[in-house]
């Protein structure tokens, strides 16, 4: 489902006529807290400039995006959020993308936190 710059949930956020929980912005990036989080410090990177998955992102920027995520990752462990990481991304809504402009999951890890992914339910095909 196509989703216009001006109705998306994200674009609104970067255009801060939506409330969110600023972790860090950068000229192309806004980094925020996940309103819904799998873990404490469950943070969601978006790109500035509404795009719906990862082959939709410029090459460059893609980079670009993957560093500013390793910028947050690096310090989610350095407050010890977490002593390791997950990053998700979900593209269409196959996958599990629920919102339709691209951003990725940074989820701290623990220990024994019981979190699995990608566990297929038997029975489904």
């Amino acid at each position: 489902m196509a989703v216009s710059e001006k109705d998306c949930l994200f674009c609104k956020i970067v255009r801060k006529e939506i409330k969110a929980d600023i972790v860090k912005e950068g000229n192309s990036f806004i980094a925020i807290k996940d309103i819904n989080p799998v873990e404490p410090g469950h943070v969601l990177v978006i790109p500035k400039q509404h795009y719906t998955t990862l082959l939709d992102i410029p090459d460059r920027l893609g980079e670009e995006m993957l560093k500013f995520a390793k910028q947050i990752a690096s310090e989610l462990l350095e407050k010890k959020l977490g002593d390791g990481f997950n990053i998700i991304m979900n593209n269409l809504e196959p996958a599990g993308q629920l919102v339709m402009h691209a951003h990725i999951h940074i989820i701290p890890r623990k220990e024994k936190d019981g979190i699995r992914f990608f566990v297929k339910v038997l029975g489904k095909k």
